[in-house]
C-alpha cells in the first residue's frame, strides 16, 4: 500500500481542446496488466474537447457546473452535478462546459490493448455542433 504522489495540474493541448482545460490525474496504471485511469478535468466557460472516441469507452461524472456532450447525429445533452455520462467504446463524442460557467468532471476509462489507441482524437467541433444544430444531409453534402 502507498499514498500516491500528487501530480501537477496540466493544461490540455490546443490540438485536442478549444479554450482553457486543465487535468489532474488521480490514478493511472502502475503494472502492465492494469488499465484504469481516473482524472479530474476542469473546463473554463465554453471550453470544449475536439471530437474523439475511447477504445474501451468512458465514464464522466459531472461534479460542478453544467457539462455539454455531443454525438455525431447532432444530439447535445446537458449533464448536471451528480450525473454520470457513459460513452460506449469507439463512439465519437465531445464534451464541454456550457457558456457562462466553469465545469468539472471526473473522467474514468481503461487503456486500449495498445495504450496509443486508448483515445483517438479527431477534428475540432464547430460552434453549430456546440449548440446542437444537426448535421445537414442530402446529395449536396460532401460526407
Amino acid at each position: 500500500m502507498n499514498i500516491e504522489p500528487t501530480a501537477p495540474t496540466v493544461k490540455n493541448p490546443p490540438e485536442q481542446f478549444a479554450g482553457d482545460v486543465w487535468v489532474d490525474v488521480i490514478a493511472a496504471p502502475h503494472e502492465p496488466d492494469q488499465r484504469m485511469t481516473v482524472a479530474v478535468v476542469r473546463f473554463a466557460p465554453g471550453a470544449r474537447t475536439a471530437w474523439h472516441s475511447h477504445a474501451r469507452g468512458q465514464y464522466l461524472r459531472v461534479t460542478q457546473g453544467v457539462a455539454r456532450f455531443g454525438h455525431r447525429d447532432g444530439t447535445v445533452i446537458d449533464v448536471h452535478p451528480g450525473e454520470t455520462l457513459y460513452t460506449p467504446p469507439r463512439e465519437d463524442h465531445w464534451h464541454a462546459a456550457a457558456n457562462g460557467c466553469f465545469m468539472e468532471h471526473i473522467a474514468m476509462f481503461e487503456s486500449g490493448d495498445d495504450p496509443a489507441t486508448t483515445t483517438t482524437w479527431k477534428e475540432h467541433i464547430t460552434d453549430a455542433q456546440f449548440v446542437g444544430i444537426p448535421p445537414t444531409t442530402g446529395a449536396a453534402d460532401p460526407e
